[in-house]
């Protein structure tokens, strides 16, 4: 990624404090477990370790290192029974959702040969998750619960803490990098309109605003020309031209596309969100004519770009992007009744990781329909299977609501006029969809991804305490 975050988890685990005089061989026990158990938090995060907490104090003590690290997410480990003074003070000053993780070692008892100690140490966690959910919900404090089991392994569990990594993941994006709005949305689209200090407050994601003036320039200093040639062949390599993939047709892209990655770097940025509106001539037409590719190109690389100025899709097409891999910008085109398929896609920059059923292609129109000028226009080929989609909405007092929908992508004539688009169906059909996605009142704009993703979205939401419409599984 040209900006790369790591999220950052606390982790501890906590066990009764009168147990250890009693039974000594509990502490290596719960020490092995602990250690062991961190192992499976994968490597793509990093972690805050709160150790195994036994005591107000000690718990004091990992709160502190949470506060202080500013972690995502809180995953607790429960090695036995505890009381909830053992976790409440490392939770109480943090506003981040904790997941206690109730996974036994044995998975059954060897009932006739298991001593007090052995239950204790191997058999017994589940006792304390309702003590914990009690005070927890008490405290107001977001959580979640995953049982398994150790022996033997546990896919369920393993997949359970991968998915709250990566929707921590998302929370740390939003916090470590910028979002650049370049330009102004679309005049008269206020479904797009957004307030920046609201979003700032609510979602911890800053706005930096950029004028067009600035990006015409952005490139004027870019004079390694073995770099700019590298970056044309990356954008052969990712597109097939229509015409031809002539090198020479791109190198001034590739002058514009480096500019932006040293751009992107600098400001740090996630996200982008861009809207030309001007009279599309000299320098600025010469932009303009290539933003759609050179934009994909940021996409490809991770920083997500959104057309018509749409800060909330480009936010949606990151979460996709952070929990997916992939985040393509996407609106409703059209219904085929006949087929009772709707028909999504987008005019604009994409996502070269979401064209898996074909390589990406591009092609020169006269004019951009319902925008200045004209130039390259890049269409993506998602593969046939499902497919997640994602808006992010705000209802009338500014707080945001995330919109959501699984279906399936089928093969099938498609539009082939340069905008990316797909045939999806709904499992309520398309009309309902239609009513029922409208209905939830979301931007006219969506992120898609290949998969399944709501159970994470879902994750992402809790983070963020945003209530989520599901409007199909």
């Amino acid at each position: 990624m040209l900006v790369n975050t790591k999220a950052r988890i606390g982790v501890f685990a906590i066990a009764l404090q009168a147990y250890l005089p009693q039974f000594p061989q509990l502490v290596p026990e719960f020490q092995t477990q602990y250690n062991d158990f961190k192992k499976t938090i994968p490597d793509s995060v990093e972690l805050v370790d709160g150790g195994i907490v036994t005591s107000k104090e000690l718990a004091m003590e990992a709160g502190d290192k949470f506060r202080s690290a500013d972690v995502d997410l809180v995953i607790l480990q429960l090695l036995t029974y505890a009381t909830s003074y053992n976790m409440l003070p490392a939770i109480r000053d943090i506003d981040v959702p904790v997941i206690l993780v109730n996974v036994q070692k044995r998975r059954s008892p060897d009932y006739d040969n298991t001593d007090t100690p052995t239950w204790l140490g191997e058999l017994y966690a589940c006792g304390a998750v309702g003590e914990m959910v009690a005070d927890l919900n008490r405290a107001g404090k977001r959580h979640d619960v995953i049982t398994g089991v150790v022996e033997g392994g546990d896919e369920y569990v393993a997949k359970e803490i991968e998915g709250w990594c990566r929707a921590a993941q998302v929370r740390r994006r939003f916090r470590d990098t910028n979002l650049a709005q370049i330009g102004r949305p679309y005049p008269g689209m206020m479904d797009l309109y957004i307030d920046e200090t609201n979003l700032y407050n609510r979602m911890w994601l800053y706005t930096k605003q950029f004028d067009w003036e600035k990006m015409w320039a952005i490139a004027d200093d870019i004079d390694d020309d073995s770099q700019v040639r590298a970056k044309a062949e990356d954008i052969l390599n990712t597109f097939d031209i229509d015409g031809g993939n002539d090198i020479n047709k791109v190198m001034d892209m590739a002058k514009y596309v480096v500019a932006f990655e040293r751009w992107v770097q600098d400001e740090k940025l996630g996200f982008i969100a861009s809207h030309y509106d001007g009279f599309a001539k000299g320098v600025a037409g010469k932009l303009d004519s290539m933003l759609i590719p050179a934009f994909s190109m940021l996409i490809k690389e991770g920083t997500c770009c959104a057309v018509e100025g749409d800060i909330k899709v480009a936010m949606a097409m990151g979460i996709l992007k952070v929990i997916s891999g992939m985040g393509q910008l996407s609106e409703m085109y059209s219904i085929d009744f006949d087929d009772d398929i709707c028909i999504i896609g987008h005019s604009g920059s994409g996502d070269y990781h979401f064209s898996k059923a074909k390589k990406p292609t591009m092609k020169i129109v006269p004019v951009f329909h319902g925008k200045t000028g004209g130039g390259y226009l890049t269409q993506f080929y998602p593969e046939p299977g499902d497919i997640t989609y994602l808006a992010i909405t705000q209802d009338m007092d500014g707080y945001f609501r995330f919109v959501a929908a699984e279906g399936v992508n089928e093969e099938g004539p498609i539009f082939n006029f340069g905008d990316t688009n797909m045939r999806t169906r709904f499992s309520c059909g398309a009309r309902e969809f239609c009513n029922k996605w409208s209905e939830a009142g979301p931007t006219h704009h969506m992120a898609a991804a290949s998969g399944r993703h709501i159970d994470t979205i879902l994750k992402v939401a809790k983070i963020f305490d945003v209530p989520v419409d599901v409007i199909t599984r």
